[in-house]
């Protein structure tokens, strides 16, 4: 039985997902980065391989693609065969779920995304990697400070009645404007409600501005899963706002999908064992050139694997045994 993974490694979440030839998610993994994606990845993989033992030893990777902001790492340790960015990702991932999608909105913990599409192709994005205040980070910053859990957020928000406005163009002011509701007597849920609409204020003048926001709208991502903000994008651009079914791992979906249609031959996945080797990635400023490029180099169980970030390919085309 031949499948295909999909693995997309952010700073805040590291999803893998693994498709069958229909298309079909045989299994999917949300798993916390924590600051350390190497450990993840091979924490995910080792669920996966526990999971294909118990439940069908016939299954057989037939390809790897990655994703994320991790992808070049995530594509070195496990062998991928297609390394692709979190756009071409998320818009094929979207796509397949609403085929006559016109505009994502992604955002996750630490950066966001539009995407605009014409006939299931990107056209046109941009992403912010700047500012916290347009991603979910200001809302879990904010839900600490409330002493609130974040997965509650959302439930919270839809009691409000009369959202208060609250600024959001910076997570500082934010932060005090918030204090200072509080101090003059809006109800958390208030405050809540008013916290997810100013993110979504920000999302659409900052990263969304000057785009052709057209229905049908995707809305994916970690911060999808909150049904606060669903509303205030709902109020915000008075349309219908679609969250597709995996919406929390759609990249990894994506770039699974990508894969498959890619049809490696032979692929070059280095296999579940992977999540017990010993992996170490290390840098080193290459002196050859005025450039003083750091090169990142990734070893496992000591063995050069892979360098990168060379702007000559000094050592990024070598081939490693």
């Amino acid at each position: 039985m031949k499948t295909y993974l999909g693995i997309d490694v952010g700073s805040i979440s590291t999803n893998l997902v693994l498709i069958d030839e229909k298309n079909q998610i045989l299994s999917s993994l949300y798993l916390r980065t924590e600051g350390d994606p190497i450990e993840v990845i091979q924490k995910g993989l080792k669920e996966l391989k526990n999971y294909i033992s118990k439940y069908n030893p016939a299954i057989e990777v037939s390809g790897v693609g990655t994703t994320g902001s991790a992808r070049q790492l995530a594509g070195v340790i496990t062998g991928a065969d297609l390394v692709k960015n979190e756009i071409t990702a998320h818009a094929k991932g979207a796509s397949f779920f609403v085929p006559e999608v016109r505009t994502v909105i992604e955002i996750g913990g630490q950066d966001s995304k539009i995407i605009i599409l014409e006939n299931g192709v990107a056209v046109d994005f941009a992403m912010n990697l700047i500012c916290a205040a347009g991603t979910g980070s200001f809302l879990d910053a904010q839900a600490s400070r409330l002493k609130l859990p974040i997965e509650r957020f959302g439930e919270i928000a839809l009691r409000s009645d009369n959202p208060t406005n609250i600024g959001s163009r910076c997570t500082v002011f934010a932060e005090s404007d918030m204090i200072h509701k509080q101090q003059i007597g809006y109800s958390t849920e208030d405050i809540v409600a008013g916290l997810c609409q100013g993110l979504a204020r920000n999302f659409l003048n900052n990263v969304a501005k000057g785009k052709n926001i057209k229905p049908p709208i995707v809305f994916q991502g970690g911060v999808s899963e909150n049904l606060g903000m669903r509303r205030a994008f709902k109020e915000a651009l008075g349309e219908k706002i679609i969250v597709p079914p995996y919406n929390t791992v759609i990249g990894a979906f994506g770039v699974a999908l990508l894969v498959k249609e890619n049809h490696p031959q032979k692929t070059k996945f280095l296999g579940f064992e992977i999540s017990d080797k010993n992996i170490k990635c290390t840098s080193f400023q290459c002196k050859s050139c005025p450039n003083n490029c750091e090169v990142i180099e990734a070893r496992i169980d000591g063995e050069v694997v892979a360098r990168w970030n060379d702007r000559c390919g000094k050592y990024s085309n070598l081939k490693y045994d």
